[in-house]
């Protein structure tokens, strides 16, 4: 098998009730999985640590992923919901063998997915979803009475995950006398992120902490920022902080309201490790970043290179040139100095360090970086519609890059999450973005 049938760009995702997302297939998934691991491990008995995020789907998936994995002789450790960044972290600390996340991100409560992370923490590669792809088309091997797995609670999961934060923060800094709104987006980090900021000395204020099954991501967190924007004006807090429904991206506002994304931030983490006298040759950031932060950093003498869309890729090309920051405008921010992937909750705190220790606004410290307009609108599929044979949206998008010339570019891509295809345009003019994306899309259409 050369092609994936079933992975994404971050797992196995998709409506629940909806093939793959059901329980028949979440429990063969962990069979395959259980049968992967003990071919890799030498036939001995692995252990494997399953966390979700807090959609009512979670339950049902939860308990089939754990007979699947057990039913094939892999020992099941649970931790409720806790973040994605969670997960990977407990699955390298506790030497574990693999880490799964159920969760569909900043996706709406009737999806849902499946992810995993490598006994390192890290995301896996595309060779061992093929390999995984490859087990579910085999029987199941099941093991016998003797040999089956056992599961159970692990119960200190959120306190070792919230201490982990907390160590990402300056030792010698504190938080005290900012106020900060927290927006958890109703998802994984609601019991997590405002403790973090109230250990640390904050003043917290919780948005999105009050999750019921149904509202995740539904009016908060970092793909509704409407909703942090007006709690932070309504308390007269300095920052606003606001994740997604996994907690692995991250959006911040400041107290005038100002919403500042992944590709500022980025560029604000370059720069304090600059201030602070660390190197940083170069960063990663992806085909959506955008051009005003490529410019601001060549300033700064620091290399930067596009990966593809996918924080996973952004990993693969720091790994690769042995750099450590990366990041991509929906949030996704890595340091892999602190954590193994990306990290709402770490990536809030560097940032509000770098505003401690330099005793600037976020608005100071990005003052030389302004950003580019960019058009994005998302172009729903219909069934079999084949947009890459489109010769009409080929002919239109040659007619643009001309017209954009060296203002502007165009990035056509499908979604990996969603049947849909993201027209992106980018100029110095946001009028001619506007016009040039709806002409793009409405070809597409």
């Amino acid at each position: 098998m050369s092609k994936r049938q079933y992975f994404g760009t971050d797992g196995i995702r998709g409506t629940v009730g909806q093939p793959p997302i059901t329980a028949d297939f979440a429990m063969r998934l962990g069979q395959a999985v259980g049968q992967v691991l003990r071919r890799h491990g030498g036939g001995r008995q692995p252990t494997v640590l399953i966390g979700k995020d807090t959609r009512i789907s979670g339950y049902m998936l939860e308990s089939a992923m754990e007979a699947g994995l057990v039913s094939v002789g892999a020992n099941v450790l649970l931790t409720g919901p806790l973040p994605t960044p969670g997960v990977a972290y407990l699955t390298r600390t506790l030497r574990l063998d693999l880490g799964v996340v159920i969760s569909a991100s900043h996706n709406p409560f009737e999806d849902n997915g499946i992810k995993f992370f490598s006994a390192k923490g890290e995301k896996l590669p595309d060779a061992w979803e093929l390999e995984v792809e490859a087990a579910l088309e085999t029987p199941p091997q099941w093991a016998g009475s003797r040999e089956l797995g056992k599961a159970r609670k692990l119960a200190d999961a959120r306190g070792r995950y919230i201490e982990f934060c907390k160590a990402c923060f300056g030792a010698d800094l504190s938080l005290k006398g900012l106020k900060v709104v927290v927006d958890a987006a109703h998802g994984a980090a609601y019991h997590v992120a405002p403790d973090v900021l109230h250990e640390l000395g904050a003043e917290v204020v919780p948005i999105g902490c009050s999750p019921d099954g149904f509202n995740i991501n539904a009016g908060f967190g970092a793909t509704e920022p409407a909703a942090l924007q007006a709690a932070v004006r309504e308390h007269g807090a300095h920052y606003g902080v606001a994740l997604d429904g996994d907690a692995d991206r991250l959006q911040m506002v400041d107290a005038e309201g100002r919403l500042f994304n992944g590709d500022e931030l980025l560029y604000l983490l370059v720069q304090d490790r600059l201030q602070s006298g660390a190197p940083v040759p170069g960063a990663v950031g992806t085909l959506m970043t955008n051009m005003a932060v490529e410019l601001a950093l060549q300033r700064a003498g620091v290399g930067f290179v596009r990966a593809k869309v996918g924080d996973r890729y952004v990993l693969e090309e720091l790994v690769a040139r042995g750099w450590q920051l990366g990041g991509e405008g929906s949030g996704h921010l890595l340091a892999l100095d602190k954590h193994t992937t990306g990290d709402g909750m770490v990536s809030a705190l560097l940032v509000l360090q770098a505003v401690v220790r330099s005793g600037r606004s976020l608005a100071e410290l990005l003052a030389d970086v302004q950003l580019f307009p960019q058009t994005l609108i998302n172009v729903r599929l219909q069934a079999g519609q084949d947009w890459k044979g489109n010769t009409a949206l080929q002919a239109e998008q040659a007619a643009v890059e001309a017209e954009l010339g060296r203002t502007g570019r165009v990035l056509i891509r499908a979604s990996g999450t969603e049947p849909l295809v993201r027209v992106m345009v980018e100029a110095q003019d946001a009028g001619r973005a506007r016009a040039c994306a709806e002409r793009l899309a409405a070809t597409l259409r």
